[in-house]
């Protein structure tokens, strides 16, 4: 996916950074959300610098305070940023950015930085939407760092050929459980099935946000 700058025009630029109220040691806080189901993502520092980048490149940029340097969000994990919408707030001390996020927004490996404290139910609910981006994300984080006796690191050591062959007998397997009318196997063979696609798409390249978006432009 290539990005598209927000804005080229230098002088709307300038006009917006002269509007953001930076604190004394010259930064802004920057909350991030996703621009289709607007899930807080996470917050963070943006310079000057960093939000002119951002605006530049169509990416998020933020400053690092223990690093004191610039950084682009997914440079290493590939979990990037693309800015849809800049906000800023009636004070001017704090941004709004609406992103597409490409899987895990967190360190950790969640989709989200933020975790539930207070209505759990309807923090559950959430969870149950975003199950698929969270396992995504955890897959994701399987393959790069390869942890000793995990499963999907095993598959993803085996190569595509082997995690395309696993997908295929968890097919078979669903549509068996499905013709014998068998309700918990299919519900368990299902799940399955879709564990090993998530695996094969993390090979591929493939973000469960493109497929969504494909779901979406068949609905119309």
């Amino acid at each position: 996916m290539r990005a598209e700058p927000v804005l080229t025009d230098i002088k709307k630029i300038d006009s917006i950074l002269a509007k953001v109220k930076f604190d004394q040691a010259g930064l802004v806080p920057a909350v991030i959300q996703d621009a289709e189901n607007e899930e807080v993502l996470m917050v963070a520092w943006m310079s000057r610098e960093s939000l002119q980048r951002s605006l530049e490149s169509g990416m998020t940029w933020f400053y690092s305070r223990s690093k004191q340097a610039l950084w682009l969000k997914g440079e290493t994990s590939g979990n990037h940023q693309y800015i849809r919408e800049v906000f800023l707030d009636c004070d001017g001390d704090t941004l709004l950015i609406k992103v597409k996020q490409l899987g895990a927004a967190c360190h950790q490996g969640t989709r989200s930085c933020f975790s539930p404290v207070v209505g759990s139910t309807i923090a559950e609910e959430q969870s149950s939407a975003d199950i698929i981006d969270d396992l995504y994300a955890l897959i994701q984080e399987r393959r790069k760092t390869l942890p000793e006796g995990s499963y999907t690191a095993k598959l993803f050591q085996k190569g595509r050929g082997r995690i395309a062959q696993k997908v295929g007998e968890e097919a078979v397997e669903t549509v068996i459980a499905a013709m014998e009318d068998k309700h918990g196997e299919l519900v368990e063979e299902t799940a399955d099935l879709i564990y090993h696609l998530l695996v094969l798409l993390v090979e591929c390249g493939v973000s469960p946000q493109e497929i969504k978006e494909k779901l979406a432009e068949r609905r119309r």
